[in-house]
């Protein structure tokens, strides 16, 4: 019987190079003991000495270490060591033998070290080398940040990631289930079982390939995402060897260039967001239900869809979007051969610096783009594979003489000679080339699923031929080309892989058939891709860093769900021309203080009241982005907002009174691993938000905090520190729970004397 088990603990870890790491014997009784998923740039100061594409973090070369011991008849098995994410530049040694290197940071990799283990103690040694922090246009992180898995299996097994199983059809009355796999010796077996643990259908391999039919199946979807299990067995002399057991979401998913997309059938608008990786104090190591916790978000606004954006994802994510029902478009890379401009001192400030992927990619693509297929065609939400986001952004490096001057959507201050066509720079032709090879390597290992990539300049791709070696296409920012493109291009599937939060974005989709989705940038704020020291993260999320709605979530709400609801949200004076980016659920401010208050609801119309009084009703439309605003003179008491039978209020903001301290589960496993996290709200004597302060966090157990997040794009505070101003009177505490049971009390305190706590209890 196969064995698989995460290898998170007890990891000991070394910032700097150091000779002979790799050697078993190496003394590393010295280092620091830490616990992956591990981001070490997280444990350091912000520092515009860093680049601001990566958040002001640093990179840096360590080394990772860890002791394991192995039973007596590990002689006779099968032993494979699996890093589901390293970043970046791994090395990889195993009791002294060197096994290689990998260079990307977000693609997994594995070896067979069957012959180099024995029984007893064994010693992984891991270099990682990243040195230009300025290699990307958002963050990171450094270090592994994702899991190492240990498989132990009979000799005759499955080979890595050698189970495919995938719908051939499905509909009320039947399904059937095709598995391909590869063996190293051995017969296969295959059981789908039921969400009860009942057989469902049931099958023998035959020459690498099988076929279950299932009877009255329950179809995934994203309203109902319903889950079999696959169980997969290897048997040589009478011995189960191997088994694998894959969650299976039955489902039909198809795209028509002029009917949109299809699940199971039925036409659906994909309403999608892009999301990145981190998740602010916890940089790139991000347990999953931190990401459970953001998705549960996403779905409550209506969003259905999720694009990893630009790179492979954790295969935690994909397995929550398994299982909550998110269609996923599963992102490649950002960048080719050649290497975009990479922000080190604020967003589009020149000069740039030009390190990235793109050195890596000749050498590595092939091996980078099979990982990630491999890996992640087992998931049911998995409807695209997307080789690449804005390679063919303009000047940036590739150029035509097809567009003597041309700018991108974030070129607003490129310097007039980073404009116009230089024949010194790479030709655009060449995408098209790298685009059908890699297009051909994923029809290699799936042909179930299309192929797309996100253009950022179609009106130039179109002519290139790189359109055309794609089955989808995906357009980023330019709603405008999409009805004469369908009309000029007839049969090409086309929808938007990326766009703003503008409602009109919305309008395209929804008012053009043919067009099956939108993937909002972004989902979440981020670290990185900042405007300049002291702005430390993105701000284009509709939730903030904390994982907090802003008004941009309730928008959203209005525009994708049929919920009846009116939201409040008030801005500066200057909010008309900010749009709702500057917007908050605080009532505060001087007398007389000038202030925009909006609402937000699909309701047809909304009247709003300060201290009883009425300020007018407005009619509120689709077409206005389910969006009414008043200019309103401050004054201190009650905004209330009424929308048919719903309504809103807020109040003017109260100094804090209590500390209310909620952890997203009161029973943690005292597995080492497990993550508890525990919001932080300041009320005022009525229950309300209150004004920020400043909360400390203690911990008194066998458990540890691990962050503070606030989601304030401008705090430089370190994240190793135990305190943390709020936002909006409310923050979130991450800690991480040990092995020895028992409980563990968090509590929270402030200077001006307030205290709150909640248990936990571990086991």
């Amino acid at each position: 019987m196969a064995k698989k088990e995460k290898l998170n603990l007890d990891w000991r870890f070394h910032l700097g190079d150091v000779v002979d790491a790799g050697f078993m014997g190496y003394d590393d009784s010295g280092w620091r003991s830490v616990t992956l998923p591990h981001d070490w740039a997280v444990e350091h100061p912000f520092d515009r000495a860093h680049a601001s594409g990566t958040g002001y973090l640093p990179g840096g070369t360590a080394w990772y270490r860890k002791h394991f011991t192995l039973p007596e008849d590990v002689r006779d098995k099968r032993v494979r060591l699996t890093f589901l994410g390293v970043y970046k530049h791994a090395q990889v040694w195993i009791n002294s033998n060197y096994l290689g290197k990998h260079a990307y940071g977000y693609t997994s990799f594995g070896y067979d070290v069957t012959e180099y283990v024995r029984p007893g103690e064994n010693v992984v040694a891991v270099r990682v080398e990243h040195e230009d922090v300025a290699d990307s246009r958002w963050y990171t992180g450094s270090g592994i940040d994702r899991d190492v898995l240990i498989e132990i299996t009979g000799r005759e097994c499955f080979a890595p990631w050698g189970v495919f199983a995938h719908t051939l059809s499905a509909s009320k009355d039947q399904a059937e289930l095709k598995v391909e796999y590869a063996l190293t010796g051995g017969e296969a077996t295959f059981t789908l079982l039921d969400g009860d643990g009942n057989a469902a259908a049931q099958a023998a391999g035959k020459d690498g390939e099988a076929v279950l039919t299932v009877k009255k199946p329950r179809l995934w979807s994203p309203d109902e995402p319903y889950l079999y299990v696959l169980r997969a067995q290897v048997e040589c002399g009478g011995q189960v060897t191997d088994t694998e057991e894959i969650p299976v979401g039955l489902r039909t998913m198809t795209f028509d260039g002029d009917k949109g997309f299809f699940l199971n059938g039925v036409p659906m608008k994909l309403k999608g967001v892009c999301v990145h990786h981190d998740a602010g104090c916890l940089g790139a190591a991000v347990p999953q239900n931190v990401w459970e916790r953001r998705l549960k978000k996403f779905k409550e606004a209506g969003c259905n869809a999720l694009r990893t954006a630009h790179n492979p994802p954790d295969p935690d994510l994909l397995d929550l979007c398994d299982r909550l029902g998110l269609v996923v478009m599963d992102e490649a890379f950002d960048e080719w051969e050649g290497i975009k401009n990479k922000w080190w001192q604020g967003h589009n400030v020149y000069p740039p610096k030009h390190y990235g992927y793109g050195e890596d990619f000749v050498e590595w693509h092939v091996t980078d783009l099979t990982s990630m297929i491999l890996r992640d065609r087992n998931h049911p939400c998995v409807a695209l594979w997307s080789i690449g986001n804005e390679i063919d952004y303009p000047n940036d490096p590739y150029v035509t003489p097809l567009f003597k001057e041309v700018l991108g959507n974030n070129d607003a201050g490129k310097p007039a000679a980073e404009r116009v066509y230089d024949d010194r720079k790479p030709d655009a032709g060449r995408l098209a080339v790298v685009a059908r090879e890699l297009t051909g390597i994923v029809h290699s290992l799936d042909d179930t699923r299309p192929v797309t990539s996100a253009l950022s300049f179609p009106e130039l791709s179109n002519r290139t031929g790189y359109a055309d070696a794609l089955d989808v296409v995906g357009y980023n920012y330019r709603e405008h080309f999409y009805l004469d493109d369908h009309n000029t291009y007839p049969g090409r599937v086309i929808l938007g892989s990326e766009n703003s939060h503008n409602p009109k974005a919305w309008y395209a989709v929804r008012d053009n058939e043919f067009i099956s989705a939108q993937f909002l940038w972004t989902g979440i704020d981020f670290l990185g891709e900042c405007r300049g020291w002291p702005v430390r993260i993105s701000q284009a999320g509709m939730l903030n860093l904390a994982g907090y709605d802003k008004p941009l979530f309730w928008q959203r709400k209005a525009l994708w769900t049929k919920e009846r609801f009116v939201k409040l949200a008030v801005g500066s004076g200057e909010s008309e021309r900010h749009g709702i980016w500057d917007e908050s659920f605080r009532w505060e401010g001087q007398p007389g203080e000038k202030k925009m208050v909006s609402c937000y609801t699909a309701l047809p119309e909304a009247e709003l009241f300060i201290n009883g009084r009425s300020l007018g009703k407005k009619a509120i439309g689709p077409e206005d982005g389910c969006r009414a605003s008043w200019e309103v003179p401050y004054e201190a008491g009650e905004l209330m907002c009424q929308a048919g039978e719903c309504e809103d209020r807020l109040y003017t903001t109260q100094a804090a009174q209590r500390i209310c301290l909620v952890p997203d589960k009161c029973q943690a496993g005292a597995d080492g691993m497990d993550v508890v996290q525990v919001e932080i709200c300041l009320v005022d004597k009525d229950g309300r938000p209150s004004a920020d302060e400043d909360v400390r966090v203690q911990v008194m157990g066998d458990m540890r905090l691990i962050g503070i997040e606030n989601g304030r794009p401008d705090d430089l505070m370190p994240y190793t520190e135990d305190h943390r101003m709020t936002l909006g009177g409310r923050a979130i505490a991450y800690v991480r729970a040990g092995q020895s049971g028992g409980e563990a009390r968090i509590c929270a305190l402030t200077r001006s004397g307030l205290t709150g706590e909640c248990i936990v209890k571990m086991g």
